[in-house]
């Protein structure tokens, strides 16, 4: 049975990977980047035609075109129907099959925790509250016993175990696998990194869902001959993270980031 298709009045902006992927635009260009992707968003992240593009973006001169462009050619896919050249963003097709599917299954689990009405129903004939998965820890531990188990196999705990835990208690349902495949996955990508500042906190991991994430190295040389054709010098690599430097500040690029985005280090 196909999914009912969902509509999030909300975009969920993780601020520092946008400050970071934008920190080379303009400010126009970064207007017309936030206009396009609110106006996907809003058509649940169906391709869109360029004309729609130069509308959403007030277009009325062939600068202004060439500017949504140049914006459209760095960050959306692009497709051909027919005549026409369409337009995705990769990041938002994924967030929006992420939230459908996610309210999807508490749609089916409040289905099937709540009882049939009755038309002589009683105080008593009510449905249990099910029991959390995993279940609550005692009073004098505030962590799942689950999560505990994977934190303690973890090779390297970077960050607030507070913080890890309450991403945990969102995202666990979806692992598909195994507590231990997991930490196992988490201690394969960090094994390599020689400064710890650069390996990712352990919320931050499972927040972007990086379990999912394959090792796509064979794309990084085209991306570095790219970044040092713009003026940015490659200063090697640190464990999953090509170093970057331009105009006096340091960036990176984490290989295991699918869309390759470059971070500014703070």
């Amino acid at each position: 049975m196909t999914k009912e298709t969902n509509k999030f009045h909300a975009l969920q902006l993780f601020t520092d990977t946008f400050t970071a992927e934008t920190v080379h635009l303009t400010n126009e260009a970064i207007g017309i980047y936030i206009r396009l992707l609110s106006f996907a968003w809003t058509k649940n992240t169906k391709p869109f035609k360029e004309k729609d593009a130069m509308r959403i973006c007030q277009c009325r001169t062939p600068d202004c075109e060439l500017r949504v462009m140049e914006v459209l050619k760095e960050f959306f896919l692009i497709s051909k129907k027919g005549d026409d050249f369409t337009f995705t963003h990769k990041r938002l097709v994924q967030e929006h099959a992420y939230l459908t599917d996610k309210y999807h299954r508490r749609s089916e689990a409040g289905k099937k925790g709540g009882l049939a009405k009755r038309e002589n129903a009683t105080s008593k004939n009510v449905a249990p509250i099910p029991s959390p998965i995993p279940s609550p820890s005692p009073k004098d531990n505030i962590y799942d016993p689950a999560f505990e188990s994977l934190w303690n196999a973890l090779s390297k705990k970077k960050g607030s175990k507070y913080k890890a835990h309450q991403i945990f208690q969102k995202v666990w349902e979806y692992f598909g696998m195994d507590l231990e495949d997991v930490a196992i996955i988490y201690n394969n990508q960090i094994k390599n990194i020689e400064d710890t500042k650069f390996i990712p906190h352990f919320a931050t991991w499972l927040s972007q869902r990086r379990w999912e994430i394959e090792d796509d190295n064979n794309q990084m040389p085209d991306l570095i001959d790219r970044l040092v054709n713009l003026g940015y010098i490659h200063n090697g690599k640190d464990g999953n993270f090509e170093l970057f430097e331009k105009n006096g500040k340091s960036y990176k690029i984490d290989i295991f980031d699918e869309k390759h985005q470059i971070q500014l280090i703070q």
